[in-house]
């Protein structure tokens, strides 16, 4: 039986696949793509980004309504919380966000094969996949990009069991709030989907092996955004670990070594969220010879790898585990081999923590500076006293920009707040065209908003802030 043959064969329909995809296809190509799970969009769509904001944004306005519209002159009976009502919509934004990569796929005349991918020997130049489904095929393709992306780190002492211990997967789909949910890990996964079960009810206690949280951001955001995590109720054991975890009458009682001593938790359900590994099982990479670099593809400025024709990107490959960063992989490597010079701005790679507040940043932490002996300066200016968080009574945090002591190039921004998720963006256009802190201290604001304590921290930079 003759085999199909394609321009490209994309393994993975994430966002770094599906943009490949799509982008191969606007370039001309006849594109293929090939997805084990029955929707597309991934991890990302289906157990990651897209449901845990769903929840958050729910959560947050449940908490809004049980506690905080009374100060705003709206009096409301305490609300009732409807978890299945709130999985539900969940779970159509999931379905309505996937069908629509469906859509694309079909508008862009892109290919999709349900079963899993694992690379085959290639033959004069062309690269085989076999697609096991309900029933088994090859495929033929002159180029193949890698994008299966990553799954969640199992320990040892704690291995999932889908119920007790479970993962971001599991946590997203509690049929019931949790009396005491232990999360171990203190990062973004694990503080977010903290808030979310803080907010619905849940006791929520963070156990975290380093001495503080979000391991590589700005310290004075991640001290600030504890304190505030800590005021709204949740707990934290950090410089600890899980080492076990038994069950009892019932309960679960995790065994927690932190300075020296040994205490028992009890807890309903344990959230294990310390990390992602690449997903690679059953690609067959060993046996095409495709080389590794401590258990990431190795690749180099086009995302190809060793092997002719076969290419990695997004999770697969070094850097950080985001969505956006395989987003622009997957397009600019499809750029690359169509002979474009385009390439993604590493130095500019945003990254959130969508807890409330948020925190945001990009670029250089202040610490980062100070090992690399970086002159610089800094300005900060906190939302106290910007108008518009005084009206959304939403004043926790700052804005910290951090520019080159001389020349004033923009190095870092970090912002602890209200919409910060959304208020970074203009700090990575700045830092993208290598613009300036006086950039931005010359650049109108709009009057009242949120994106004004960026200009104030501008200002600060030189001790110029009118407002601080």
């Amino acid at each position: 039986m003759s085999e199909e043959t394609f321009d490209l064969i994309v393994i993975g329909a994430g966002p770094g696949g599906y943009v490949a995809a799509i982008r191969g296809a606007q370039l001309g190509m006849k594109v293929a793509v090939v997805e084990k799970r029955g929707s597309l969009g991934g991890v990302c769509l289906n157990e990651g980004c897209i449901p845990s904001k769903a929840l958050l944004d729910s959560s947050e306005l449940y908490h809004l309504a049980k506690d905080r519209f009374a100060v705003h002159g709206i009096e409301v009976q305490p609300p009732t919380l409807n978890l299945g009502q709130m999985m539900a919509r969940k779970d159509d934004v999931v379905k309505k966000l996937t069908d629509g990569i469906a859509f694309l796929f079909k508008k862009n005349k892109v290919v999709s094969f349900l079963g899993t991918a694992s690379l085959l020997s290639s033959e004069n130049g062309t690269h085989r996949v076999e697609v096991k489904g309900e029933e088994t095929k090859v495929i033929s393709g002159k180029k193949v990009i890698l994008a299966t992306g990553s799954e969640a780190v199992q320990i040892p002492t704690l291995p999932f069991d889908g119920e007790s211990v479970v993962s971001a997967r599991e946590a997203l789909s509690f049929p019931t709030v949790p009396e005491h949910l232990l999360v171990v890990g203190g990062g973004y996964i694990g503080l977010e989907l903290g808030s979310v079960w803080l907010r619905l009810g849940a006791k929520v206690t963070v156990v975290e092996l380093l001495p503080r949280l979000v391991a590589g951001s700005d310290g004075q955001v991640a001290e600030a955004l504890q304190r505030s995590l800590k005021k709204q109720g949740m707990a934290f054991m950090l410089g600890a670990k899980v080492a076990g975890v038994a069950k009892k009458d019932g309960k679960l009682l995790a065994r927690v070594e932190g300075e020296g001593e040994t205490q028992e938790i009890s807890c309903d359900k344990v959230l294990v969220a310390v990390g992602r590994r690449p997903l690679t099982a059953g690609l067959n990479l060993e046996g095409v010879g495709i080389a590794m670099d401590g258990g990431r593809i190795r690749v180099d400025a086009d995302y190809a790898t060793n092997v002719p024709g076969i290419y990695a990107i997004g999770d697969l490959i070094a850097g950080p585990m985001l969505a956006h960063k395989a987003m622009e992989e997957g397009a600019v490597c499809v750029e690359r081999m169509h002979g474009e010079p385009s390439q993604v701005d590493y130095g500019c790679i945003p990254g959130v923590c969508y807890t409330w507040p948020e925190a945001a940043s990009v670029g250089k932490t202040e610490e980062a500076l100070k090992e690399e002996g970086v002159a610089y300066k800094s300005g900060k200016f906190s939302f106290i006293a910007n108008g518009r968080a005084k009206c959304m009574d939403e004043t926790e945090g700052f804005v910290k920009l951090l520019t080159e002591a001389e020349g004033g190039r923009l190095l870092g921004v970090h912002i602890l707040g209200p919409r910060a998720s959304d208020m970074i963006a203009e700090a990575v256009t700045v830092m993208a065209f290598g613009g300036s802190g006086e950039d931005i201290a010359l650049t109108m604001h709009a009057h009242p908003t949120l994106s004004e304590a960026i200009k104030e921290a501008a200002l600060d930079l030189d001790k110029r802030a009118i407002h601080g």
